[in-house]
């Protein structure tokens, strides 16, 4: 096993993840197995939960090595083989004080794994004031000391920076940085992230890593890499909008729809549109907001209408509390039984509970009573659109993170007003994909699509939003589920 750890610098959000994902593609595209961790440098540990026989913890240096060493063989590809390659990506920055059991996790770790199977990638900044416009290589050279004195050597130096790396300024963090200039590697802005693993290949870091690591990698043209370098043209030559309103809670910060965000960009990228997303608090949409803000519920409510697609990400999974509102908002809107139709984690009390607690959660007990992790849905319509999206399959593999379900007992009450359950689980207790009749796109789904979306292959779910948003939805389902070629 071969492993690459990702650092940085300076500050935080300096774009470790991307750098790691784009040497994870770039070793991928040369026909790697690949795999990932990402580390957000937090112990969370509820003491009260273990048995008595579980308080010899071991060292929590010890516990973090063997905790990566066993995440990193579990396969993440369709033909399950065991990864080549881990990635590993160290959130936070060098110095924090919350990182520092972590660094010296991997200080210790590069003596156990042997330096030929270890390398550091360090992201750093390379700030431009704009009084000057020279590009300062001091932070830079003040993290990598940090690093070092920890006890770690970066193998190659990322640069982030506003504008290409100047010459002389490459040569002078060579030289005080203690690596060749070929080690310093420059990530300026480009038009889109997707262009940051052809300015790492372009730079050698495949061939270096190949050296260095010792990697069965032959340098030849590769398929994968010549279709990411396609889609990357074309992501700079857009010039079709297809715009999306995304409402939910925490709209106000926008890093907490990331995978969601991603998602949808995948689609659109898919379908030759510029995505625009519009935030809308689902706050705003309520009635009680006319009465006290009414500019922001007319604002809020003409976001949503001039929008060509609508996503509620509970509703795609994102947030287990959002997405029952789908089922409750349509259940209230039936007929008069159904008016107060809630959650029980809202009103216990509900005479109608649409939503309601799943039997191993405990009310009151959030942690560890999820349902987590990879399961199977099975297709109980051969009609339906999702599962045609997903290439007419009987099944699928998704990931789910919740701690309530869809009532089981209102399902007939349900489809009986158009309102299909057309997937659920493997014992067929469970409601997991939702469809409504003579819509041109109305889909619900239990679990997390955008989790497993990439940009080569974007998750059906949100692929179908983004079709049906384009109107394209119905033309791509009569082909056979096929793009017309551009």
């Amino acid at each position: 096993m071969k492993y690459i750890l990702v650092t940085g610098g300076v500050i935080s959000g300096i774009g470790k993840g991307i750098i790691a994902s784009s040497v994870g593609t770039i070793l991928k595209s040369c026909g790697l197995h690949v795999t990932a961790i990402k580390i957000d440098p937090y112990i969370n540990i509820d003491a009260g939960t273990f048995s008595p026989y579980e308080h010899v913890v071991p060292h929590i240096t010890d516990a973090i090595q063997e905790w990566v060493m066993k995440q990193a063989t579990i396969s993440v590809d369709e033909d399950g083989v065991e990864p080549q390659v881990c990635v590993i990506e160290l959130g936070g920055t060098v110095g924090d004080i919350e990182s520092m059991p972590f660094i010296e996790a991997f200080r210790q770790f590069q003596f156990k794994v042997k330096r030929e199977n270890f390398c550091n990638i360090h992201v750093s900044l390379i700030p431009q004031p704009n009084t000057t416009g020279e590009q300062k290589t001091k932070p830079t050279q003040n993290s990598v000391r940090e690093l070092r004195g920890l006890g770690l050597s970066a193998d190659l130096i990322v640069c982030r920076c506003t504008t290409p790396l100047e010459t002389s300024v490459k040569e002078k963090i060579s030289m005080f940085c203690h690596v060749e200039p070929t080690q310093v590697i420059c990530v300026h802005d480009v038009s889109s992230i997707y262009r940051v693993p052809l300015l790492l290949e372009d730079q050698g870091v495949v061939r270096y890593l190949c050296e260095r690591l010792n990697l069965p990698i032959e340098m030849r043209p590769r398929k994968m890499f010549t279709k990411w370098k396609e889609m990357a043209d074309r992501s700079d030559r857009l010039l079709e909008h297809v715009s999306i309103a995304l409402v939910g809670k925490y709209t106000k910060l926008a890093d907490s729809y990331t995978s969601v965000i991603k998602a949808l960009e995948h689609s659109a990228l898919a379908i030759n549109h510029k995505l625009e997303v519009k935030y809308i608090d689902s706050a705003d949409l309520e009635t009680t907001t006319l009465q006290d803000d009414p500019v922001k519920y007319h604002e809020a409510w003409q976001k949503l209408c001039s929008a060509h697609g609508v996503l509620v990400p509970g509703g795609f999974g994102a947030r287990g509390t959002e997405g029952k509102m789908e089922a409750i908002s349509w259940a209230r809107k039936q007929n008069k039984p159904f008016l107060d139709a809630n959650s029980t984690e809202f009103n216990p009390e509900s005479k109608h509970p649409v939503v309601i607690d799943m039997p191993e959660h405990n009310p009151g007990q959030m942690g560890g009573t999820m349902r987590l992790g990879k399961r199977r849905t099975i297709f109980s319509s051969s009609t339906s659109v999702l599962r045609k999206l997903y290439g007419d399959v009987e099944y699928v593999d998704e990931r789910h993170r919740h701690r309530f379900e869809v009532n089981p007992e209102l399902k007939h009450h349900f489809e009986q007003k158009g309102l299909q359950f057309v997937g659920q689980d493997v014992e067929g207790e469970r409601m997991e994909v939702i469809e409504l009749e003579d819509h041109c796109y109305f889909v619900g789904v239990q679990y997390h699509p955008e989790f497993t979306s990439r940009p080569i292959k974007p998750s059906p779910p949100y692929f179908g939003l983004l079709l049906a948003s384009a109107g394209k939805l119905q033309s791509y389902l009569a082909k056979g589920c096929r793009l017309s070629p551009r």
